[in-house]
């Protein structure tokens, strides 16, 4: 949603568990990101498998014997095939039946045992489904996925992220000619110039930041700063109009709210290097951080020529106005009404707010990139007005000192240093170990090849998906797929009748507005064109042996991407997420799900799954997607994407009097001895109720086939329950106490055991399932519903 907004770059807390993927921003490609996702982070981990014997000595006595039992199954479907192929041949696609115990059928394919096996791996079979439901679906998988080292989370949605990236590196791995555009070589050569097979990142060392720190006027931690010379006005036009860079506040060309036909330009507040605003005002808690945040911050000075006591002192000073930064913040739990954070104003009021600075100066600096015009009239919004007058009060007192416009230009350009250390030489990739370990619990970085091809990945990522399209996405999938969002969309639109809370008319726009989203599946059609993909990154020069300045390329790059929608019409059919990203979003300015094929597989989704699994996984996330467009700030939206009061008063009251039922819920939760934020997680928890839902009784409305009915070897669970079960084997997670800190702090998205327990605890038809006696752990008597 369009009310956290970070600049259009790769922050240098974009590490694996650190990255937040439910704010606004742009992505590496220029594209801006205000939608709402399913999940919190994308994790890219190396998973350390357990070895055999103990492996098998770590199993209860019912595992084993259910391992046995699913072995022998095996063995049958083998001895089987060898019957039949010895007459007609075998067909891996044909269903076999077993008849066993009177009239007991099972589906035992290769596929059906396979699935089995590993849904039966992952339950912890001595829980009690009715007390903790997450334990006893995902019990057995915490204990035999310990967290690999050098990682803070793991999880089943890493083993997906993991076998997406091995697809990816074998793609960029082959020869040149085998590429279909000029794109896809441009990202080929972008991934070796990550991996450095010459060395080139490692002999360059410090050289290719310090000669970009004396094109923008120096850093007096590393010297050749000219005070007398040195303006705010032009270190800021220098290192956010032409690198591209962060500092004060974020802005982004995006669909105005109000309008969502035009493009207009929107700024926030911004500007904090650490990932949470808590981290620099709750100082007991967060000493730990804010110790190696200094020590971190040292380590790259002296690196980059710094004595060690002076850059001590100074980047000390540089922690101090952050701190001042984050005290004029508002927390995310106070931005979530869209209505109360749109504020149009022209650049002209801007500068009467925030007279800082030239705002005229500063916006038309950045527009002549694309030959744009602004003046004192033009409209901007501003989702942050208190804070830009406190900032601006701020600086301005700051200004008047040489002392003060020494620690500005030493934050603005600590801004610059922080985001491109990652594109040097080991040391500096190495110093920022120490912090991370502190904020997520994990010094470790991936295998190279996995951080490259992410690196690729994200500055490349539709040359990316159009060769991860071609090697995995099956055309057969889409229209299933699209079959699929029919059925749960028409579950959800069924249930609108059930709503006493709603009034008539409320109900028929709600209804109108769910049939109105549109969604896209797999990958945007221009990746398998090639002259279409290659117009794209036409202006995008990468070489090979130049990875640092590849990256200034692709900062630069973004931001004429995102300055070259000025003035022009809204297309609504562009994509934010990259074909072989494992997520999807809903949209709200556009009113628009995007299922994207990196998330169209196992465990979400299989052609050769029964549709209780399908359901349980894709089609949950389906309904989460369609939720958001009625959650607490979804809501605002209406059915054309624009900001509008399309609710009856009453409605709005009752609604929000049920909104709060789930913010006191959900506030009772806990997680390592920390409480979830209930009011910050809101939008996320009414998807993830709503969608669990909507995709349940689609599952029950579907016609099933024989096949699809038969039970799976192994497991004395109906299809109904292996709906449930899905859906919560999904989230199967192991986190370090650390990522979980910084999880409930910054995050949208509950942690992964709250996804599962939350909303099943508040479905009556989970209970049903699982014989939960009321008054149970998940069967309490009260109950939050919205939709």
């Amino acid at each position: 949603m369009s009310v956290e907004m970070m600049m259009y770059k790769q922050a240098e807390f974009e590490d694996e568990d650190s990255n937040s993927i439910g704010s606004v921003a742009l992505n590496s490609e220029g594209i801006s990101t205000s939608s709402t996702h399913i999940r919190y982070c994308s994790p890219r981990y190396s998973l350390r498998f357990m070895q055999g014997t103990s492996l098998w000595r770590a199993r209860s006595a019912l595992e084993r014997c259910l391992f046995i039992i699913c072995a022998i199954l095996l063995l049958m479907v083998v001895l089987l095939s060898i019957v039949i192929s010895s007459k007609n041949g075998w067909d891996e696609s044909q269903i076999l039946h077993v008849t066993s115990h009177g009239e007991d059928t099972y589906c035992l394919t290769k596929h059906c045992v396979t699935v089995a096996a590993s849904i039966i791996n992952s339950i912890d079979h001595s829980a009690d489904p009715c007390e903790d439901f997450y334990q006893y679906a995902c019990g057995g998988w915490i204990k035999k996925n310990p967290i690999p080292d050098g990682n803070s989370m793991w999880e089943t949605f890493g083993k997906l992220e993991q076998e997406n990236q091995l697809v990816v590196k074998n793609v960029l791995e082959k020869p040149f000619n085998e590429m279909k555009s000029k794109a896809e070589r441009k990202a080929k050569y972008y991934f070796l110039s990550c991996m450095d097979a010459n060395d080139t990142i490692e002999t360059l060392g410090a050289k290719p930041l310090l000669d970009l720190l004396d094109t923008v006027g120096g850093w007096n931690i590393s010297g050749k700063f000219n005070l007398s010379t040195w303006s705010l006005q032009n270190s800021m036009h220098i290192l956010q109009n032409v690198y591209n860079m962060d500092g004060l506040f974020t802005w982004v060309v995006n669909e105005d709210d109000r309008n969502s036909t035009r493009h207009i330009i929107q700024i926030d507040q911004g500007g904090l290097t650490l990932p949470s605003i808590e981290n620099y005002i709750n100082v007991t808690e967060h000493d730990k951080v804010l110790t190696a945040y200094l020590e971190y911050m040292t380590k790259i000075g002296v690196l980059l020529g710094g004595e060690e006591n002076s850059t001590r002192k100074q980047m000390q000073a540089v922690i101090d106005f952050e701190t001042k930064l984050a005290q004029i913040m508002a927390p995310p739990e106070e931005r979530r009404d869209e209505e109360k954070l749109y504020n149009l104003m022209s650049l002209g009021e801007l500068q009467c707010k925030a007279p800082f600075m030239s705002w005229v100066d500063y916006f038309q600096n950045a527009t002549r990139l694309v030959n744009k015009k602004v003046n004192n009239k033009t409209m901007i919004v501003n989702f942050a007005p208190e804070y830009f007058v406190k900032l601006s009060k701020l600086v301005i007192g700051l200004n008047k000192t040489d002392e003060g416009k020494i620690i500005l230009n030493n934050y603005l350009v600590w801004q610059t240093v922080r985001a491109l250390t990652g594109f040097l030489s080991k040391p500096f990739r190495d110093a920022y170990k120490g912090l991370r370990k502190a904020l997520i619990g994990s010094e470790g970085r991936e295998e190279q090849w996995r951080y490259c091809v992410s690196d690729t990945s994200s500055a490349m990522g539709f040359a990316i998906g159009a060769m991860f399209v071609r090697e995995v996405f099956h055309g057969k999938s889409k229209p299933k797929a699209e079959e699929m969002i029919d059925q749960v969309r028409k579950a959800f639109t069924m249930n609108l009748k059930n709503l006493d809370w709603m009034d008539a008319e409320t109900r028929k726009a709600a209804e109108e507005k769910a049939n109105a989203i549109t969604d896209m599946i797999g990958f945007p059609n221009f990746v398998l064109k090639p002259c279409e993909l290659d117009e794209r990154y036409r202006d995008l020069s990468v070489k090979q042996n130049e990875y640092f300045q590849n990256n200034i390329r692709v900062n630069k790059y973004n931001l004429r991407k995102n300055l070259e929608k000025l003035d022009q019409p809204v297309n609504k059919s562009t994509w934010i997420m990259t074909p072989s990203t494992v997520n999807a979003y809903y949209r709200p300015t556009k009113n628009q799900m995007v299922f994207p094929a990196g998330i169209l597989q196992s465990p979400f989704y299989d052609m050769a799954n029964p549709n209780s699994l399908n359901f349980g996984g894709i089609g949950v996330v389906m309904g989460h997607e369609l939720t958001h467009a009625f959650d607490d700030q979804g809501r605002e939206y209406d059915l054309h994407g624009n900001l509008n009061q399309w609710w009856n008063n009453a409605t709005i009251e009752r609604f929000k009097n049920r909104t709060e039922c789930f913010v006191e819920q959900y506030n009772n939760f806990e997680v390592q001895g920390r409480h979830v934020n209930g009011r910050q997680t809101l939008g996320e928890n009414i998807a993830d109720n709503g969608g669990l839902k909507a995709a349940y009784h689609a599952y029950i409305m579907t016609p099933k086939s024989y096949e699809d009915q038969l039970p799976l070897p192994g497991l004395n669970l109906t299809h109904r329950q292996l709906f449930f079960l899905n859906f919560a084997q999904v989230w199967c997670s192991a986190v370090t106490p650390e990522a979980i800190a910084l999880q409930i702090e910054k995050d949208s998205h509950c942690p992964p055991k709250y996804r599962v327990i939350g909303p099943l605890l508040n479905l009556p038809e989970f209970s049903t399932e699982f014989n939960c006696s009321k008054g149970s752990r998940m069967n309490p008597v009260h109950k939050c519903e919205v939709w």
